[in-house]
């Protein structure tokens, strides 16, 4: 072999040599996405989602939030209640984070995403410039803009549109009420809260799009999904799946949603018993009758301040997922004064008093049970339909008895004639 060849192949395999680092080098990010499964505190049981980004060169890992807030922050209170509530975006090291969500035991699960560099380069720098002090907030919205749905948008950023193009338009599993009760279903309370304050706006058919609003969308779709590379081939988008934690005795969320009306129905038959028993010994025992008074006043009360808080979200709020809800026809601030009604019919002494506060009570339950029949009506058109079942089912049955039974009874033992002539002449 001459030193002409010799020469040609020595600068041929440098160059290969020098190609290959230039590549290697170009890419130099690792982006995951870390899912969170849900926490403890009710915000976090939707559970949580990041960017976790890797520089090789440098050998640091960071991790990148949407889904920062804090309850010292001016006005966060007044600002939640009205619907305004801020958001941030920012970063910290990833042991940080992991650290934290691994002693409040929560799942995570990290999905590495399959993108060219270039394309991480895009992420990288979005990010960046999304936890600058002029960038870093935004109000958040619950089902159109959280810390999933923006890191939903990256994900489609960084495939020029390809995955809004396959999810954009493909019908989801179940509607926004329905997923909300996946995460919901283990806290009776809560669940019923929840959904009771949602209109019906949460009840219509939502696309796979939509439904990334939880972060363990997001992870599903993106494990599932190809794009098309700047070749034409057909790539996998994420090309490992790592589970970092698995949380040890925590509610699951369900894969499909439960039917919780039975439950409460089965509630609100045993408050309606409960007022039955107290009416049929309400005639003979006094403390039956006080009972049933204070009873229905306190079980008014409730749903009083209940349909006080749905009013003021529905008419003074930023919460437009409460808007348009048809439990505000039964359940709402008049019921407040079940409990004013009940306190005058204990303290009256006579018989007339008492029935006339016997008589206003009616009339408000049997509002109450007027109006719950209204919305099972409406209901009835499709348009206008909501899943307000279970709060019709909790409800109903005790405005029945409270309000179609005639109450006759008598707080105080009667006075007899003859006691009333002795009382007479003593006056």
């Amino acid at each position: 072999m001459n030193k002409k060849t010799l020469l040609i192949i020595l600068i041929f395999f440098t160059a290969f040599s020098l190609f290959g680092q230039s590549s290697s080098a170009d890419d130099r990010y690792e982006i995951k996405l870390a899912v969170i499964g849900p926490g403890d505190e009710l915000y976090f049981w939707w559970g949580h989602i990041g960017l976790l980004i890797k520089d090789s060169r440098t050998g640091s890992e960071r991790f990148y939030d949407w889904g920062i807030f804090s309850f010292d922050n001016e006005n966060f209170f007044v600002n939640f209640a009205f619907g305004r509530l801020i958001y941030t975006c920012g970063s910290s090291p990833s042991e940080w984070n992991f650290l934290h969500y691994l002693n409040t035991n929560r799942d995570i699960t990290l999905y590495t995403l399959d993108l060219p560099p270039e394309k991480k380069e895009e992420i990288l720098r979005y990010a960046e410039w999304n936890i600058q002090p002029e960038n870093k907030d935004y109000f958040y919205h619950h089902f159109d803009d959280n810390c999933a749905t923006r890191i939903r948008d990256i994900l489609d950023m960084a495939l020029n549109g390809q995955f809004s193009e396959r999810y954009g338009e493909m019908p989801g599993r179940y509607t926004f009420r329905q997923h909300v009760r996946r995460h919901t279903w283990f806290n009776p309370f809560c669940d019923w809260m929840l959904c009771f304050l949602m209109g019906k706006g949460i009840d219509r058919p939502v696309t796979v799009w939509e439904e990334m609003f939880l972060p363990a969308e997001i992870g599903n779709r993106a494990d599932e999904f190809y794009y098309t590379a700047p070749d034409g081939s057909q790539k996998k988008l994420v090309s490992k799946i790592e589970v970092l934690n698995r949380a040890v005795k925590r509610p699951i969320v369900l894969d499909v949603p439960r039917r919780q009306w039975p439950r409460e129905l089965a509630a609100g038959c045993l408050i309606a018993l409960i007022f039955a028993l107290l009416l049929f010994y309400k005639e003979k025992k006094k403390p039956a009758a006080v009972c049933w008074a204070l009873g229905q006043g306190i079980l008014g009360f409730f749903f009083g301040f209940m349909g006080l808080i749905l009013f003021f979200m529905t008419f003074f709020t930023n919460h437009d997922y409460t808007y348009n809800n048809i439990n505000v026809l039964f359940v709402n601030p008049l019921l407040l004064a079940a409990l004013p009604f009940g306190i005058g019919f204990v303290r009256q002494k006579t018989p007339e008093a008492r029935r006339k506060r016997e008589i206003l009570i009616k009339a408000l339950w049997t509002y109450v049970f007027a109006f719950g029949l209204i919305s099972i009506l409406i209901n009835a058109l499709p348009s206008m339909r909501q899943q307000n079942w279970v709060d019709l089912a909790l409800i109903m049955p005790p405005a029945a008895v409270l309000s179609l039974i005639t109450f006759k009874g008598q707080l105080h033992k009667p006075v007899s004639d003859s006691q009333a002539d002795k009382q007479s002449r003593r006056r």
